[in-house]
């Protein structure tokens, strides 16, 4: 029996974390069976990436971030999702491969050559694992400033201002538009309410 693996991607300040928790909360009481966790991380050693490559005084270039992130990668699907997977279970990641191809390449203006490598070199890193649904939490930087405000600035990416942000934000639209029937876009600016009722419609057109 194979499990469902399903990403939660988008800029910060989405919610997409806490949308994760809420919608792990609301399987489990329907009976199923989920793992939660993240990226970087899930592994000791990726855990210690994260804390690397988040740290906005470590001066890492993009080619040496990009490395980084797909070594945790590799070592957080060969450990965690994989076996999760093939014991039938539901896995939840918040972020996964989209967010490279556009922290480390659409939003840094990569060339259509570089991104292709990106996915050759993910491809490899992730053994080909894909998700079987990624849940993009979209809203202007403007809208979603606020909520960073609350929680601090914290890492070298939010560091670098709401420009970036709507980089980012039109780099995973990008994504979105070229695979619209895995990549579904959530409106992340209403109630918290409202942005969960989205995510669970999603969730449940692939159980």
């Amino acid at each position: 029996m194979q499990g469902i693996f399903i990403t939660f991607e988008g800029m910060d300040g989405g919610g997409k974390s806490t949308q994760l928790h809420l919608a792990a909360e609301a399987l489990r009481s329907q009976g199923c069976q989920v793992i939660t966790t993240r990226e970087p991380g899930g592994t000791s050693l990726a855990e210690a990436v994260r804390r690397l490559v988040l740290d906005p005084d470590a001066p890492l270039t993009n080619t040496t971030q990009t490395l980084l992130f797909l070594a945790a990668r590799s070592e957080h699907v060969n450990k965690i999702i994989l076996p999760a997977l093939k014991a039938g279970k539901i896995v939840l990641c918040d972020r996964f491969a989209d967010s490279t191809f556009v922290y480390q390449g659409l939003a840094n203006s990569c060339s259509p050559e570089h991104l292709e490598k990106l996915r050759q070199l993910n491809a490899f890193a992730a053994e080909n694992l894909q998700p079987a649904l990624t849940l993009l939490f979209d809203g202007s930087p403007e809208a979603l400033l606020s909520r960073r405000n609350l929680r601090g600035v914290t890492d070298r990416f939010e560091k670098q201002g709401t420009d970036f942000q709507e980089k980012l934000r039109q780099g995973f639209l990008q994504l979105a538009q070229a695979e619209p029937d895995r990549i579904k876009i959530i409106n992340a600016e209403p109630e918290q309410e409202a942005v969960f009722a989205q995510v669970m419609d999603c969730i449940r057109q692939i159980l």
